[in-house]
Parts: C-alpha cells; structure tokens; sequence
C-alpha cells in the first residue's frame, strides 16, 4: 500500500509540473492542444475550446502539447505524409510543392500548399495507418504555422510558458514545507514520540504517547524540560517524572539521566510543536533556499565518485517515499517537499529537451533575432538525452546496490 501512496505522489509531482505549463501557455496565449492525466492511450477523452482533455491508462503524471515548438522543415511533411505518397503517387506533386515552400521558408505559400495537399488526401482512399499519420502531419504542420505556434511567439512568451512547470514544482515545495512546519517546525513538546530500549526512560516504564506533565513536582513545558534532565544529570540526581496516560496521571519510579549522545538525556524522542501560519511559510522559503543550493552542489558533483552514488531513479524515489510514509505524515511531506523541488533544479539544467535546455534557445533567439537551425536542436537533443539516460542508468545501478 506504501509504495503505492508513493508511486501516486511521484505521479501528481510530474502532473503538478505538467499543470504548470498548461495554465502559463493559456495566459500567454500559446493555447495548448492537449492536456492529459496519464499517459494513453486514453480511458476518456472529451474536447473543450479546441483543447482535448483526457485520462490516460497509465496513471503517473501526465503531458500538455503546445502548439508549434519548433519552426517547420521539409522533412516534417515527409516523414507524415510519405506512406500516403507510397499508397497514392499522384499525391507526390502535392507534397513537393509543400516541401519546397517550407525549404525556402515562405510560411505563407506554405500553408496555401498545406491546403493544397488536405484536399488531394480527401480525394484518395488511404489505409487507416496512412491516413492517421496523414491527419497527424496536418494537425502538426497546420499548428506550426499558425498564430499561436510556440516558435513564433515573443521571448518572453516561451520562457513563461516553459518556466512555468519547474516554478509549479517549486511552488508546491513551499506549500507543502509550510504544512510541514505548521506541524512540526517549532520546539520540542512534552509528548514521547519513542523511547530508547535499554535507556533509563524504558527502565522508568515511560510509553510512546505519555505526556511529561511534572518534573520533581513542578509544572514543566516543552522548553523546560530538557534542561532539567540536562541540569539534573550534570548534578548526578534523580528526577520524579510524572506523565499522563489514558487520562491518568502516574507518577513514575525515579529516573538518573545518562550520557547519550554526548548529552545528558533520558533517552526519550519527543514529537514536535508547529509553527504560526506565518512562522512556516518564511521558514520554508528559508529550508527551500538552502536545500536549491545543496542540491546544485550535488548536480555539481556528478562528476566525482562520491556524487555519483546519491543519483537516484524512480525506484530509489519509490522507495525513499514508502520508508517515509512508514516513519509518519512529516516525514513523509519531507519527502515529497525535497523530490519536487528537486525535479524543478534538474528539469532547469541547460539540457535538451529539458526545459532548461529550452529557456536557453529561446534566449540564444531572443538575441540573435532568428530561430536556431533544427538540425542544432536535434543535435544538442541527442547530447542531452544520452547525459539523461546515462543518469538514469546510474540511478537504477544504485538503487540495485541499495536494494540487495
């Protein structure tokens, strides 16, 4: 059940980022085509404003299609519709003309062409697997010389549009920390989460769930408490412990701190008090901006041996979730606080296809005042696919490591 709660919050991570591109396109305009839940094929489906919707069979994440990402070559018509050309030749003039238009970058004749060739493709009788790759190369063609095509659009257009999954990744951090530290980012409590076996606590007959109400017959709180078992060992004197439990109060034989830890203690954990609303909200800022830095360290740090053994794949991810749900609510939002934020600094890497890799070309664009030769997009592409994969690889090596 665990890994199951896991494997669904990793898959609402990727939707959450998935979410983000979704709703920044619509607001600057780059409508996009498709939003899914899942991956298809889909349980269900429906169209809204031009927008399809649907429900994928594989239930982790999901994907947005925005229109036009790249700027639109010959060999985008060839690959689409040359099964059709091979099942009806007198297409071939059709598409000819089309290729030709797109090679000499005339967008406008290009799309007269592009209707020159739907209505000859009407006119054939084509096998479904020619005519769907056909429909496909229109509805791609036609969306990458439209209007709202994401290569078109103003610099700053994309970069929101693209930015926008790793800031919802980032966003969701801080909500979920704050959470977090409105249940346990303040000072200790007077509630016993654990007691060490063996510790003068567990010989003394304290329970997880006592509540430590008086020390020595003083009223104490969380803040006091340490201190009189700190002082208390240091002056090698017993302490009277009374505590609450099932509504009775029970005062319990003395108990003699020990050295633990290098402290005084009397081996007890304590559950945590929260934070104001407010408190949490500014110290998770805080815990996020400190955590973005380690982890660029440790992007950094794939180069060495010793950064190489913390890579982690999906598996690992699993994993560490499962165990934290093991360990309670808090820890578990921990988790799901480090992974999120984690996902929003790797996807922001300067890799294609991440999105960092595309926020980089559209600014290299930007300053250049024309759009970069596709054949250097796939190349770079190919680069930061192989450097991804090899990461994965390495992730899933050290997760057999860790497993066996």
């Amino acid at each position: 059940m665990n890994i199951a709660i896991a494997i669904i919050a990793l898959g609402l991570l990727v939707l959450v980022h998935e979410a983000g591109h979704f709703f920044a396109s619509l607001a600057v305009g780059l409508r996009p085509r498709r939003f899914y839940i899942g991956f298809p094929p889909p349980l269900f489906r429906t169209k809204r404003k031009g927008i399809e919707f649907g429900i994928g069979v594989v239930p982790l994440g999901g994907f947005v299609t925005i229109p036009g990402m790249h700027r639109p070559i010959p060999h985008d018509a060839e690959r689409r519709f040359s099964a059709a050309v091979a099942e009806a030749p007198s297409l071939a003039g059709a598409l000819d003309r089309l290729m030709r238009a797109l090679g000499e970058d005339d967008l406008s004749a290009a799309g007269e062409r592009l209707d020159d060739l739907e209505g000859a493709l009407r006119a054939q009788k084509l096998s479904p697997d020619a005519l769907s790759r056909a429909e496909k190369g229109l509805a791609e063609l036609r969306d990458a010389l439209g209007p709202d095509a994401y290569w078109k659009a103003a610099t700053w257009r994309r970069i929101v549009a693209i930015g926008a999954g790793p800031a919802a990744n980032i966003a969701l951090t801080l909500v979920v920390f704050t959470i977090l530290f409105t249940m346990v980012g303040g000072g200790p409590s007077r509630v016993v989460a654990e007691v060490t076996e063996g510790s003068p606590a567990a010989a003394a007959g304290i329970r997880p769930g006592d509540r430590i109400v008086t020390v020595d017959g003083d009223a104490v709180n969380g803040d006091d408490l340490g201190s009189r078992v700190a002082r208390a060992g240091a002056e090698k004197r017993a302490l009277r412990i009374t505590v609450v439990r099932d509504g009775a109060e029970i005062m319990l034989p003395p108990v003699v701190p020990e050295v633990i830890d290098g402290g005084y203690r009397i081996g007890v954990v304590r559950t945590g008090t929260g934070q104001s609303l407010p408190e949490a909200a500014k110290t998770s800022v805080e815990v996020t901006g400190t955590l973005s830095k380690e982890i660029v360290k440790a992007i950094g740090g794939l180069l060495t041996t010793e950064g190489r053994e913390n890579v982690a794949s999906p598996i690992g991810i699993t994993q560490a979730s499962s165990d934290a749900i093991e360990r309670g609510t808090a820890q578990f939002l921990w988790v799901v606080g480090l992974v999120s934020l984690s996902l929003a600094l790797l996807n922001l890497l300067p890799l294609l296809p991440l999105d960092g890799g595309h926020i980089l070309f559209t600014l290299v664009e930007g300053a250049r005042g024309r759009v970069v030769r596709r054949e250097i997009y796939e190349r770079v592409s190919i680069v930061g696919i192989v450097i991804v994969l090899l990461l994965f690889l390495i992730g899933i090596t050290n997760d057999i490591d860790r497993l066996t």
